[in-house]
């Protein structure tokens, strides 16, 4: 049932290796799961709220993630290359969509996702 909700216009869905749904974006930055129950929202400041919304973390405008207690998290370079907070490379948002992982696998798609947001929901979790 939930693949019912995958197909949803005002919606960029999310889908993992397998290509199920795993959750989508709105257009509005509120992040939903797979049974598009709202677990989040990412505003246009970049402020990363969760489902209770309470501020958790923030993309700055260079890409850098930062955590509620406004510790660096990691990076989102504007080719796409997610970095962890030591500066290694953790994954990769490409052009397309496909998110992949340090060693280059599959990790998933995010078409039509802002690439910053994409990697905030495959790397750097609502949690």
């Amino acid at each position: 049932m939930s693949i019912a909700f995958c197909v949803n216009s005002q919606a960029q869905t999310i889908r993992d290796a397998s290509n199920r749904c795993v959750g989508k974006i709105e257009s509005n930055g509120t992040v939903k799961d797979a049974s598009y129950r709202t677990i989040g929202k990412i505003e246009s400041d970049g402020t990363i709220r969760d489902n209770m919304n309470h501020s958790i973390g923030k993309i700055e405008s260079d890409g850098t993630v930062r955590d509620g207690s406004n510790r660096t998290l990691g990076k989102v370079e504007s080719n796409g290359t997610v970095r962890d907070s030591s500066g290694r490379t953790i994954g990769k948002i490409e052009s397309d969509g496909t998110v992949r992982d340090a060693m280059n696998r599959t990790m998933g798609k995010a078409s039509g996702v802002n690439p910053k947001w994409a990697a905030v929901f495959f790397f750097f979790s609502f949690s």
